[in-house]
């Protein structure tokens, strides 16, 4: 036996339980996203599932209490449960991620294969449209659009929503550019298929489906923009429980109660991370490497 066919079976042996590992480790991963994605679509829906508590009820006695039996998160700067204000939280918060990401993805859709299906004319005008939109950072063109339209948590959706077109718009358009120069459309077209029946069964599937993965990153980010918008007073008005408000009510009393801001920022950072990594691995499945 050869010098190098002994190296490769030891590189195999070696190197073939690593990747085992890694597979298991990164299923794991998954398994616990989604798990928690579920939590949190849970708390949202059915919070009263995961605490008795009531979000608004303040109790002067326990201010800035420590996490105890009682209240396992701590309770904030006027009393109240940090832990049912994170669950009651959960809804303002996803509802605003994923309402601001319908919106990206359904208009993105629909401008996305206007540019790619239409004529030039129509191409450019929906191009330069888009690129007007991207070139102000997302967070900028929503705090825009709420200091014109007012804030409130419908008001935030919809900026967010807005901000976020131009991104579906690009990637929509490439793939419809591609899925209509391919064969099969031309074959379609020859076969005397109408021209909104190619639209539907070939053209529309292919062009939707990396958007569906861009979708599945962007929950996170939009929750985290919507979450950002609420510190800053633009999102729910208080007393509502939120995400992003309980972290800025909370800013001024770090060295008092660092629980009131860190719980908050948790479960945010353990949302962004989730949808994340489920998109990520949603677009390994669809490539193939998953």
């Amino acid at each position: 036996m050869s010098a190098g066919v002994v190296a490769e079976a030891v590189t195999t042996r070696t190197f073939a339980p690593r990747r085992g590992w890694s597979r298991l480790a990164a299923d794991l991963g998954t398994a616990l996203c989604a798990l928690l994605l579920v939590l949190f679509v849970v708390a949202a829906v059915w919070p009263q599932l995961l605490t008795a508590q009531d979000p608004l009820a303040a109790d002067r006695a326990l201010i800035l209490s420590a996490p105890s039996a009682a209240h396992p998160l701590g309770t904030d700067e006027i009393g109240r449960d940090v832990y049912a204000r994170i669950v009651f939280g959960a809804r303002s918060s996803l509802v605003l991620g994923f309402g601001a990401v319908l919106i990206s993805l359904v208009s993105g859709t629909v401008f996305g294969l206007i540019a790619g299906l239409s004529n030039r004319a129509v191409s450019t005008v929906t191009l330069r449209l888009t690129d007007i939109g991207a070139a102000f950072p997302e967070l900028v063109l929503a705090i825009l659009i709420l200091a014109l339209f007012g804030g409130g948590l419908a008001t935030a959706t919809l900026a967010i929503g807005i901000a976020g077109i131009p991104y579906y718009v690009r990637v929509v358009r490439g793939e419809a550019l591609r899925v209509r120069s391919s064969t099969y459309i031309e074959a379609s077209r020859g076969m005397g298929l109408a021209r909104s029946r190619v639209l539907v069964r070939h053209v529309l599937p292919n062009a939707v489906r990396p958007v569906v993965v861009i979708a599945t990153i962007g929950l996170g980010g939009a929750t985290l923009a919507g979450a950002a918008l609420s510190f800053l007073g633009l999102g729910s008005p208080p007393p509502t429980p939120e995400w992003g408000s309980m972290l800025s009510n909370a800013r001024n009393f770090l060295t008092l109660g660092w629980w009131a801001a860190v719980f908050p920022g948790l479960a945010i950072t353990l949302f962004v991370i989730s949808t994340t990594v489920l998109g990520r691995r949603l677009q390994a499945r669809l490539e193939g490497r998953g």
